[in-house]
């Protein structure tokens, strides 16, 4: 099948999966495994906001640099950001030193947490946006969805900034709030079966 490659204990995997070294190892342990955490979930929405126009490895590679950078990535902490952690950010070799990126960041650990004051977390929030199984596109064949466009409306809406459908759909993936591993992947089944143990919050 095209969409697979036989990955080096000779099982199936998700064809992109096989592109980088560093993808084996997060495809086969992270991607599409659901997420509650709100610090977990926060994080990629930073991640996926900085790889608007980059690719994931560049991002990967450079993960604990982030979480460095931003302080593990504790919004309440990031929220408290001034002119030197901007500076600071804006001089660290290892990041995306994109000014834009950096203060909509600072601006959505803002909005992270008004938000949780609103709405309890964020993982309550954004679970409420899963899409029904029978919305959904076949695996890997679509960049954004209903789901993720309402989801990127709803934060627009919020003041949150860097997070548009496309963005909002990658994060989607990754989070387990959809299973869009190809079929015929070896890890699909095991993310299905994680989804169908997951205790959705706010539920």
């Amino acid at each position: 099948m095209p969409m697979l490659f036989t990955g080096p204990d000779g099982e199936p995997r998700c064809k992109w999966s096989g592109a980088a070294p560093e993808f084996l190892d997060y495809h086969d342990k992270e991607w599409g495994f659901p997420v509650a955490d709100d610090t977990r979930l926060f994080e990629k929405l930073c991640l996926e906001s900085f790889q608007s126009g980059l690719s994931w490895r560049t991002i990967l590679a450079k993960r604990e640099n982030f979480r460095a950078a931003f302080a593990g990535f504790d919004y309440a902490n990031i929220a408290e950001f001034g002119v030197a952690d901007h500076a600071r950010l804006m001089e660290d070799t290892g990041i995306v030193r994109n000014k834009a990126k950096i203060e909509a960041t600072i601006n959505n650990a803002e909005r992270m947490a008004e938000l949780v004051r609103a709405e309890g977390s964020l993982a309550a929030f954004v679970w409420s946006f899963e899409p029904k199984r029978e919305e959904l596109a076949e695996p890997q064949t679509v960049s954004t969805s209903a789901a993720s466009q309402a989801l990127a409306k709803e934060l627009k809406k919020r003041g949150w900034k860097f997070l548009g459908p496309t963005t909002i759909f990658a994060f989607m993936q990754a989070m387990g709030l959809i299973n869009d591993h190809a079929k015929g992947c070896v890890v699909r089944e095991r993310v299905e079966r994680a989804r169908s143990e997951f205790a959705r919050p706010g539920r």
